[in-house]
């Protein structure tokens, strides 16, 4: 991590308030913990649920580094136990149960994702399992205890689901039980989340009074939209990661609605508040969207990576898009057939995930060997120094 800057903190503070914030519970309360300069405990917990945090998941992320920069101690929860359960308060429909090896695969480098963001050397890290998975059936009767069926069903999308006539597991009843306990079980004072997770997070304030504790105050952030405008998730694929390399988080970004340059701007990254204001003046008079879209990223490859990094991909993507070039740096690998059909050229590379997304592609006029547009049926010549290039971003050469 990078020498934390000197911050004015009163300034921050307002900031850390009101920047990508919905709504906070107990707002009185948690300005009047702040003003005491008290060394808070600043919770949040991310559910392995895939191997990747994307940049949804880092509005968060940058909330919580915000605390830290202010002296505030950071609990990150990783839910090794809550991701096999499944958090359904997004979800238009039941959330499968995870097995605990895939969700061991996953969670693998999620502190290491995070650290992207947080200064790990002073965050507290959990894994709820150490917790949850210690209680008994008592326990359990003894938390639901504290909520009402009517209260759970009265949640916007698990309602939608029962009109519809759509399964609601019990299991599914239990999950924010799960999350509440999370905040009995770390002591936590905050807890941060989107505004899917407002049953959970107010959950996590029921059971501290009933566990003697004082309730956590709660802020809750706006959810962000993917590369397609839904809400970014991964089960969609229309993520941005943290992991991703610097010309697909460049690509990714340029692909954006133009409605959303000045919300990722202000939720996704930490650049002033009043640039951003500057941004959104320009393109009220009439700025190409384009150039702006342009510096957001940039500033997102600098973040996860680093100056020059946002400098080369900007200058990749010119290439391949507005010179039509072929970028730099492009992977080599090896393929075991002289001759081949480009289905199995294109799913052979890893350039698609699967042989009919690879049909797809080449029926739409989205590949393209040695410049030159390739068609379904139309054998390819295997040969060292070949380029394929699969859709605007995916190139290989051939060893």
């Amino acid at each position: 991590m990078k020498t934390t800057p000197k911050i004015d903190k009163n300034q921050a503070q307002i900031e850390l308030l009101s920047r990508g914030v919905e709504e906070i519970i107990d707002k009185d309360n948690l300005e009047r913990k702040l003003k005491t300069g008290k060394k808070l405990r600043i919770k949040l917990g991310i559910d392995p649920t895939s191997p990747n945090i994307h940049l949804g998941r880092s509005i968060p992320l940058l909330k919580l580094r915000d605390f830290q920069q202010l002296g505030h101690k950071i609990v990150f929860i990783v839910g090794d136990f809550t991701g096999v359960i499944g958090d359904t308060s997004d979800k238009d429909s039941e959330r499968p149960m995870l097995t605990k090896e895939i969700i061991k695969k996953n969670m693998k480098d999620y502190a290491k994702q995070a650290g992207k963001i947080l200064d790990l050397k002073k965050c507290e890290v959990r894994y709820n399992s150490e917790w949850l998975g210690k209680l008994n059936y008592f326990n359990i009767c003894e938390q639901a205890n504290q909520f009402s069926v009517a209260e759970f069903i009265a949640r916007e999308n698990i309602k939608k689901r029962l009109d519809a006539g759509k399964r609601v597991s019990l299991r599914e009843v239990l999950y924010p039980l799960m999350q509440g306990y999370d905040s009995v079980a770390v002591k936590a004072d905050v807890e941060l989340g989107g505004t899917d997770q407002r049953f959970n997070l107010l959950a996590g304030r029921k059971l501290q009074e009933h566990f003697k504790q004082q309730p956590q105050d709660v802020i809750i952030g706006p959810l962000m939209e993917g590369t397609d405008g839904r809400k970014m998730s991964s089960s969609w694929g229309n993520v941005i990661n943290v992991t991703d390399t610097s010309e697909d988080i460049f690509g990714k970004t340029m692909s954006l609605s133009d409605e959303y340059i000045i919300k990722y701007f202000t939720l996704a990254t930490r650049a002033p508040l009043d640039l951003i204001s500057e941004y959104q003046k320009k393109l009220l008079n009439g700025e190409n969207p384009r150039n702006i879209k342009v510096l957001l990223a940039k500033e997102l490859v600098r973040m996860y990576h680093s100056e020059k990094a946002a400098c080369l991909a900007e200058q990749n993507f010119d290439k391949q898009f507005r010179q039509k070039l072929i970028p730099e740096n492009i992977e080599e690998m090896k393929f075991a057939y002289s001759k081949c059909q480009p289905i199995e050229l294109l799913s052979g590379l890893g350039l698609t995930v699967s042989k009919s997304e690879a049909r797809r592609l080449l029926e739409q006029g989205g590949v393209k060997i040695d410049n030159e547009k390739w068609a379904v049926d139309k054998i390819v010549e295997v040969k060292s120094g070949l380029i394929i290039q699969a859709g605007k971003r995916k190139f290989v050469k051939i060893k």
